[in-house]
């Protein structure tokens, strides 16, 4: 059996890559599969189905894809059991789904549960890990104080699914580092949420926007952010992604600190600016990670 010692000991090649990106390398080999977030090709999945793009993620050498798009009991009009077995057909894993459980979130005692356990059905079904919450509607947090409930309301969705065999975490945006008085509702959702029921998805992207260095964030979590969004911002106009490698956003530093964020999984997405085209942009950006970052 290959020991990380003996492979270490016996290939130059790695001996030197590690001291570039040591955390990294000591994660398990499996991490290093690149992941994309399938909300990066959702024009393509309007216009021509979900299946012909999940083809197409997976010759271009992707092997997890986070989903977003679940309503009704389904992915993109398909039963979740039909587009699980789909995915799966593929060779590919998703580790993670985006799910809205809005009238959870806004409710109070056993309000919303319903539609919580549905989404919680389909990261079965789909073989999530996380039960990934991507937004917060503006209303419940305009305040210090709305993001004292919603911390509530987020620590009870995570007990009920851990008692599901899945793992909750949060994905941010920019507006959850708004300061109130030198507080941000940031500082109070990983103060207040438990950490052991509540984990971060960090879009990088956004981090890199409100102006906070990603590297000092992952000190402050310390193994509590598991997955990245690794999206690039165009060097000219910042309010633009681009492809991975070709904006202002450095990755090789924050890669760096894998081990330290305690990193699973790591997700391309780009939004916006595809260039020549989205198939081009996740090829032109799954080729610079496998090249520069893992």
């Amino acid at each position: 059996m290959t020991t990380r010692r003996s492979f270490l000991r016996n290939s130059a090649l790695v001996g030197s890559a590690a001291l570039l990106l040591p955390d990294l390398l000591l994660a398990n080999k499996k991490n290093a599969a690149v992941g994309i977030q399938l909300y990066t090709l959702r024009d393509l999945v309007s216009k021509d189905g979900a299946k012909p793009v999940l083809d197409q993620i997976a010759a271009a050498g992707y092997k997890k894809v986070e989903l977003y798009g679940y309503g009704d009991g389904k992915f993109f009009g398909m039963p979740v059991s039909e587009f699980a077995a789909y995915l799966h057909g593929k060779g590919l894993v998703s580790p993670s789904g985006h799910y809205a459980p809005a009238k959870w979130l806004a409710g109070n005692g056993d309000e919303g549960r319903e539609e919580l356990d549905s989404q919680i059905q389909a990261c079965l079904t789909m073989k999530h890990e996380f039960f990934t919450i991507p937004w917060l509607n503006q209303e419940l947090r305009n305040d210090l104080d709305g993001y004292k409930r919603l911390v509530g309301r987020i620590n009870s969705a995570a007990e009920i699914v851990k008692k599901a065999g899945l793992k909750l975490a949060y994905h941010n945006h920019d507006f959850e580092f708004k300061s109130y008085d030198g507080v941000t509702g940031y500082d109070i959702m990983t103060k207040e949420c438990d950490p052991n029921l509540v984990q971060w998805e960090l879009d990088l992207y956004w981090v890199v926007f409100a102006g906070l260095d990603p590297v000092a964030l992952i000190e402050k979590l310390k193994g509590r952010a598991p997955m990245w969004h690794v999206k690039d911002m165009d060097k000219v106009n910042r309010s633009q992604n681009t492809e991975v490698g070709n904006g202002s956003v450095d990755f090789k530093r924050i890669f760096s600190a894998a081990k330290t964020a305690g990193l699973k999984h790591f997700f391309v997405e780009q939004e916006n600016n595809y260039v020549p085209d989205p198939i081009g942009s996740i090829n032109s950006s799954i080729k610079y990670i496998k090249a520069n970052l893992v």
